[in-house]
């Protein structure tokens, strides 16, 4: 792959690529919704993902080329037009990266021509943007010699999907893409940021990526409103409780006090942020322990608690998920990402592969009208130069 990219490069624009990076993508394993919450999430990056190369230029126009979107061809802009344009489609991704690395280094003096391909899904959940976000901070670490630390790029990812493209998403996908570890997910407390780095070894199970094939926009969905349900939900508990986020809570504390939401959607919202929270630090603990029967059950538990309280599952995933979690060999399976479509995962016995997809398959088509895919990858390291 990265040959024909050299290849391509050249044929783009003429010159030979200086730096190559790959960035990942990512599945949380449990703790949906609870990185904006101020809670504990257990993501693992990838090895689907994106390749990217790079090279300086002698102005200040930059280029970018991505063999996902050949008919858009290539996206030209300066470094003194680093505004949003929804004609610039995914490039807008990018360009907020630059922005905002822009802003911090002076001597990002001249533009680039970038060229980048991945293999994640489009519209998955499985973290494309983020993917590309921190592709392309690393892509111009190399290039211009920046002291750019890991995390400092992880929270400018972050902003270019807040104040760039309007999505008020927690940390949490440029956290792992930036972060991961072969082999290794992340419990990640999403308040502090600290972390602990734990095997993601499952015995004679794997986990088995289930895509809808249906697309999902973030920024057309309903997650904006999520959020905004949560912190109304946070406001009526800060009446009687000294909290900064729902996270703080334990669900006998949340309890206690729950009468004070008199909105009962927004209760809903604020149960799943608390419950969910509880469920991934004991996933964390089972997954330590090799009880992948008890962690199996908090996946099923995690997809009813977002298919009920928190609603943001929808026939597809319900489909695929409900129907794994009565295949004979599956301990457990959910919808994974921030839902709406995209992705769900099952923890299914090796031996097991081929019964979980034809029965998956079958109900889904049957159902749905079209199939789903699916994907087994091992647990990649996050972001890296080539």
């Amino acid at each position: 792959m990265l040959q024909a990219m050299h290849q391509k490069f050249e044929s783009l624009y003429g010159v030979k690529a200086e730096v190559s990076a790959f960035a990942p993508g990512r599945i949380n394993l449990i703790g949906e919704h609870t990185d904006y919450n101020g809670g504990y999430v257990f993501p693992a990056a990838i090895e689907l993902g994106t390749y990217g190369l790079a090279s300086k230029r002698d102005d200040r126009i930059i280029q970018l080329y991505s063999n996902n979107f050949e008919d858009i061809g290539i996206i030209t802009f300066t470094l003194e037009e680093l505004r949003f344009d929804s004609k610039h489609d995914w490039a807008n991704y990018p360009k907020g990266v630059i922005k905002y690395l822009s802003q911090e280094f002076e001597h990002i003096d001249s533009g680039f021509d970038v060229l980048i391909e991945g293999n994640i899904p489009n519209g998955a959940s499985l973290s494309s943007s983020a993917s590309i976000e921190l592709l392309t901070g690393w892509l111009m670490k190399a290039l211009f010699g920046l002291d750019l630390e890991r995390l400092q790029l992880i929270q400018i990812g972050q902003t270019v999907e807040n104040k760039f493209m309007g999505v008020n998403s927690g940390i949490m996908d440029q956290f792992i893409i930036g972060m991961g570890k072969s082999e290794h997910a992340i419990l990640l407390d999403t308040a502090t940021l600290a972390y602990d780095y734990v095997p993601a070894k499952f015995g004679d199970y794997v986990i088995s990526i289930m895509n809808t094939n249906k697309r999902r926009s973030l920024t057309e969905s309903k997650y904006n409103e999520r959020r905004a349900e949560c912190e109304d939900a946070l406001a009526a508990l800060q009446q009687q409780l000294d909290i900064d986020a729902l996270g703080e809570l334990s669900f006998e504390q949340f309890e206690q006090h729950q009468k004070l939401i008199k909105d009962k959607v927004k209760l809903r919202r604020a149960r799943h942020a608390v419950t969910e929270n509880e469920r991934t630090l004991k996933a964390h603990q089972y997954l330590k322990e090799n009880d992948f029967s008890s962690f199996g059950q908090l996946l099923n538990a995690s997809h009813a608690s977002l298919k009920v309280d928190y609603e943001v599952t929808g026939i597809e995933l319900d489909t695929l998920a409900e129907t794994a979690q009565r295949v004979e060999g599956v301990l457990g399976a959910r919808m994974t990402g921030a839902g709406f479509a995209g992705c769900a995962i099952a923890l299914v016995h090796k031996d097991s592969i081929k019964h979980l997809e034809d029965e998956v398959s079958h109900a889904y088509k049957e159902k749905i009208g079209y199939l789903p895919s699916f994907y087994h990858v091992g647990i990649s390291d996050g972001v890296k130069i080539l």
